[in-house]
């Protein structure tokens, strides 16, 4: 039996959690003409009244946004670029007045906050001996059940400790530069995190027409290139309501961030977990192709990926309806550990592992023949019940730190020993 150290830390969906987004008018038909009415409607009022209703806006929300005046200016630019206005003939009060207009506030977390992934965080200056700063993704689930991509920095430490940085009291969403307000964007785009927000307080949200659902389930890794060059890459689903697509997030500062689909017959499936570099001269993924079974994939690049071979099938009770990965793999001496969700009886979903050979990742030397994490007792209840899933889990010396999803509704913590692990394999 595994000695599983449960943190006592939980987060839980928050709908205080709020940002400002761009509030659209339907383009083409009567949304035009909406639009343009609305903005003549302000410019129309008198000094007076502009003032009036602009304190009014701002008693409303600006204690809840952060930089509220600038985000009505940006949101008031957008709209004179679609409009040929004139704003040298428009005063400060009015151009933010038009701004709030075709904003809107928008609760990211509130309905749910879930399904975590985990990745050493790219600053790690001033750690004392025993301790790691650490990044984790969050899916956030807000309004119309739209996922997107959330934030947290904290440290954790060779004694089971974790202390998380504090969110800042304003959240902001990440910006696509120069995108044209009539049209949804396809294929890859980049977005940036404000260069005054930090990232626990920065939120990626869907915007090209495949994500315009949700952007789910982010599976970061800390990916080191042949040339020694690192670079943090992420797997996720993008969703537009009835179909799915596979697609890859790049970074090398998290300021920018690159949103990429994927091609290939794998990437129409979810759950892909990278390896953290090549193996043998290739890309590797863990995915699940047909829906029950786990399979090891390669490719010669990182944006397209083909069939791959079966890797591992259902064996366990716990496991017989399904098996996927719960994260991108993670390289010991003894090989490469996986960390797996598997399905069982009244759809109840727990976390196992394996242990998979480090030359050749296609030969199984070692699985879990009970769950090491399952939904029970407190776990059970939530939006989902019955269900915990981790996207990520990391390595801290002897010691395997695991945020996880409960519920599909919060998301807690463990530690759990890496050698006690490996030794309850079965082989």
């Amino acid at each position: 039996m595994v000695d599983i150290f449960r943190h006592s830390l939980r987060l839980y969906a928050d709908p205080s959690r709020v940002v400002v987004r761009p509030f659209h008018l339907a383009w083409g038909g009567n949304g035009g003409h909406r639009t343009e009415r609305l903005v003549r409607e302000v410019l129309e009022m008198d000094s007076a009244q502009t003032r009036a209703e602009l304190e009014t806006v701002l008693k409303d929300f600006e204690a809840r946004h952060w930089q509220t005046r600038r985000v009505f200016m940006t949101r008031y630019d957008e709209i004179e670029e679609m409009l040929g206005l004139d704003g040298s003939e428009i005063g400060d009060e009015k151009r933010q007045l038009i701004g709030a207009y075709f904003c809107h506030e928008y609760s990211y977390a509130a309905a749910a906050l879930m399904n975590p992934s985990a990745v050493p965080h790219f600053d790690q200056s001033g750690m004392p001996k025993g301790s790691m700063r650490i990044l984790m993704s969050l899916r956030a689930v807000g309004e119309g059940h739209i996922s997107s991509v959330a934030f947290r920095e904290g440290i954790i430490t060779s004694k089971n400790e974790m202390k998380l940085a504090p969110e800042p009291p304003f959240a902001t969403a990440t910006d696509a530069v120069g995108m044209d307000e009539e049209e949804i964007p396809e294929g890859p785009i980049t977005v940036y995190r404000h260069r005054d927000s930090t990232l626990s307080g920065t939120v990626i949200f869907p915007i090209t027409a495949a994500q315009s659902k949700g952007l789910e389930d982010l599976r970061l890794v800390h990916f080191t290139h042949d040339d020694g060059s690192v670079e943090w890459l992420g797997t996720y689903t993008a969703y537009n309501g009835s179909k799915i697509q596979s697609e890859l997030m790049r970074t090398r500062d998290f300021r920018a961030f690159d949103l990429v689909p994927m091609t290939g017959a794998a990437s129409r499936n979810k759950g892909m977990g990278l390896f953290p570099r090549k193996v043998n001269g290739q890309y590797m993924m863990i995915g699940r192709q047909d829906g029950e079974n786990l399979f090891l994939i390669k490719s010669d690049t990182l944006t397209n990926w083909d069939e791959g071979e079966k890797l591992l099938e259902p064996h366990y009770p716990w496991e017989l309806v399904q098996i996927g990965n719960c994260g991108p793999p993670i390289e010991l001496d003894e090989g490469w550990l996986l960390l797996t969700h598997g399905v069982g009886a009244m759809r109840k979903y727990s976390i196992g592992a394996v242990l998979l050979d480090k030359d050749d990742p296609s030969k199984v030397l070692g699985r879990t023949s009970q769950p090491i994490l399952a939904a029970a007792d407190q776990d059970r209840e939530g939006y989902v019940p019955n269900v915990v899933y981790s996207c990520g889990a990391i390595r801290h010396g002897n010691t395997l730190f695991v945020p996880y999803g409960v519920a599909d509704s919060s998301v807690a913590f463990a530690f759990i020993p890496i050698r006690e692990l490996l030794a309850g394999m079965t082989r």
